[in-house]
């Protein structure tokens, strides 16, 4: 695995992965929970956990795609080829795509306001990084990079 630059502002995150990782166990465990539920509903709960699923089947078909090419963040000097076959074919990022699945399907199976909070922040660290991602790729690859987002959506 490879790791490429990161921002000051990339390290904000570990706070909110900590205090999300809390929200869950407490609700998993049954303990005091930060916050009241929004909603209480078995349905939008399934579909919650639909979504986790579908989330999780994303990432590992998206870990397959990537291959020996996987990397995290951007990586200027070594940027492998770049990713158009399989799930990549119909999202340019179906890993950010997984990961705002299944904090969506978090949120729907713990309606938690605290967790509403993390899906909009979470949304929009994503975007950041996409943006930001896509901006070095378009860099390194091109017209290449150019044709492909063309064809292919930002997210699923």
């Amino acid at each position: 695995m490879k790791f490429g630059e990161l921002d000051k502002k990339d390290y904000i995150v570990i706070p909110f992965v900590l205090l999300y990782f809390y929200i869950i166990v407490t609700s998993v465990l049954d303990l005091p929970i930060l916050g009241s539920f929004l909603f209480n509903n078995k349905i939008i709960s399934w579909i919650g956990i639909a979504f986790c699923i579908i989330g999780l089947i994303l990432f590992l078909l998206s870990l397959i795609a990537f291959g020996k090419s996987f990397r995290v963040g951007i990586d200027k000097d070594h940027p492998g080829e770049l990713i158009t076959s399989g799930v990549f074919s119909i999202s340019r990022n179906p890993i950010y795509s997984a990961f705002l699945f299944i904090l969506s399907g978090i949120f729907l199976v713990i309606p938690n306001w605290i967790l509403l909070l993390y899906l909009i922040v979470g949304f929009w660290f994503i975007n950041r990084q996409v943006l930001r991602e896509e901006g070095s790729l378009e860099e390194i690859y091109g017209d290449e990079y150019n044709r492909y987002r063309k064809k292919v959506r930002r997210y699923l």
